[in-house]
């Protein structure tokens, strides 16, 4: 009688979880290969399918979440405008096409203006030429660089990562910021609640009690993976701007075992685009700490004197995307700089999940026959990840496209290079996840010279790679077959 009863039990929790999860799912009105992933998952696992699809997948809440926050970001940058401080992203529809018209006779971006355009109009980044940039790929420079600069800042320091370690980087990083905060200057530290969920608050205590400021974005809980904030940015004085891969950690200084030697790729930006940056914190802080929200005002957008040097500046323009943005900005504009090469796509990425638009048009541009290169780590921080990658590398093999495995320790770079114009580089990754999930921030910059160093980079990079050539791709084991068909099935939920 009781083997009876707990045959029925599974039974009605076998179809409950089935029938529920699909009412679930289809409601959400998801891309269907997203949607044919999670039943397959349901279907597998069936009693935890629908557990794993409330924690992982459940977007429901997104739209409500995150409607309001969109509704403050434009409400600020309408006050902003309204101040008649020195703008950047808040400027109107007219003078944002005045502002890409101004650059329309500079031979070197002609071709991609519409590229341009795009991150302008729809993805909110004014076009700066008035920034100096600085490639930073390793810890000890990146990490001694922001010291330096926090101990010099004179007004405030905003700094935002999504992974903040209790270590001795970290640690270092918290002295640096109480004294600053001792002195008087403002000092605002935001983190994900995900990213520093097994970081203990008590390593914080010494900025608080010396007078800054700590948020944290979403807490997380039980049915709260997704919409991480991995943003990583610090913004000094409203002039000097950090940007890149660099989370706050000490493997990130090459000082863990598991990984070894780490590279990544971060850049210091000196001049108006640090504003933009600065920007895009105070959206995010004020979302987290309404009770002490950033009153925009000129302290934190101060003019910038042109340099005389202009003309050898850069163009950069910074770019943020998340559930808070009417459009998967960073996503749109990576894809239309894939579509505008003429010459060379050179993308780095440790997690490489394409959507079937980005993974069909790096196709079409090896058969065209651009030079299309791709690295991923050889040595995985999530050997699953690695197995989904090596699925899509491997059709894009046959189509031309050369691939490579990082194999001196741990490659983190978030970096696109297209021809020797354009660069983007941040925090998004070459996955669903950064593209519709995530809160990410990119650089993009246009720039014969600056691109020109971003490709050394990835050239000296390439030099501690191992190529995957179509025969080592053919040769791999039945096993290895088995691992990127499954992963490859669940690339969508990545």
């Amino acid at each position: 009688m009781f083997s009876q009863i707990i045959s029925l039990l599974l039974q009605f929790a076998f179809i409950f979880n089935i029938v529920f999860a699909a009412v679930v799912i289809f409601s959400e009105r998801r891309n269907p290969a997203v949607t044919w992933a999670w039943l397959m998952v349901v279907f597998l696992i069936p009693y935890l399918g629908f557990i794993l699809y409330m924690i992982l997948g459940l977007e429901g809440r997104k739209y409500r979440t995150f409607a309001n926050k969109y509704r403050q970001n434009q409400q600020m940058l309408s006050s902003i405008k309204a101040l008649g401080l020195s703008g950047l992203s808040f400027m109107n529809d007219d003078a944002k096409e005045k502002n890409i018209a101004n650059f329309k006779n500079t031979l070197h971006v002609h071709h991609i203006l519409d590229l341009l355009f795009l991150n302008s109009s729809a993805g909110g980044g004014c076009l700066t030429q008035n920034s100096r940039v600085d490639i930073m790929a390793d810890g000890d420079i990146k990490f001694s660089s922001l010291l330096n600069d926090i101990k010099n800042a004179k007004n405030f320091i905003h700094i935002q990562y999504y992974i903040f370690r209790n270590d001795i980087l970290g640690r270092s990083i918290i002295s640096a910021l109480s004294e600053k905060a001792a002195e008087g200057v403002e000092v605002k530290l935001l983190i994900d609640g995900t990213g520093c969920f097994t970081t203990p608050k008590r390593i914080f205590k010494p900025l608080i009690h010396s007078g800054g400021k700590l948020g944290i974005f979403l807490r997380p809980g039980f049915f709260r993976i997704n919409f991480q904030n991995h943003r990583k940015l610090c913004v000094i004085d409203g002039h000097i701007g950090y940007i890149g891969g660099f989370n706050i950690g000490d493997e990130y200084m090459g000082q863990v075992k598991r990984f070894g030697s780490w590279r990544d790729m971060h850049i210091r930006i000196s001049g108006d685009a640090a504003k933009e940056l600065g920007l895009h914190f105070i959206m995010d802080w004020n979302f987290v700490k309404p009770a002490c929200k950033i009153e925009p005002s000129g302290k934190y957008f101060p003019d910038i004197i042109d340099n005389n040097e202009n003309a050898d500046m850069p163009l950069v323009q910074i770019v943020s995307s998340g559930p808070d943005t009417k459009w998967a900005n960073i996503y749109n504009g990576l894809s239309k700089m894939i579509s505008e090469a003429n010459e060379s796509i050179y993308i780095i990425s440790p997690y490489f999940a394409p959507d079937e638009n980005i993974f069909e048009s790096l196709k079409i541009a090896a058969l065209s026959g651009i030079d299309v290169r791709i690295v991923i780590p050889a040595n995985p921080d999530h050997p699953f990840v690695k197995w989904c990658s090596l699925s899509y590398l491997g059709e894009l093999l046959n189509a031309g496209v050369k691939c490579y495995e990082y194999t001196e320790g741990f490659i983190h770079s978030k970096l696109l290079i297209i021809d020797n114009i354009a660069t983007s580089v941040g925090t998004t990754n070459m996955d669903i996840r950064s593209f519709k999930l995530n809160f990410e921030i990119n650089a993009f910059i246009y720039d014969h010279v600056l691109t020109g160093r971003f490709k050394e980079q990835f050239y000296a990079d390439l030099k501690n790679s191992r190529e995957i050539t179509v025969t080592d791709y053919q040769n791999r084991s039945f096993l290895q077959k088995i691992k990127e068909a499954f992963s490859r099935l669940l690339s969508p939920l990545l």
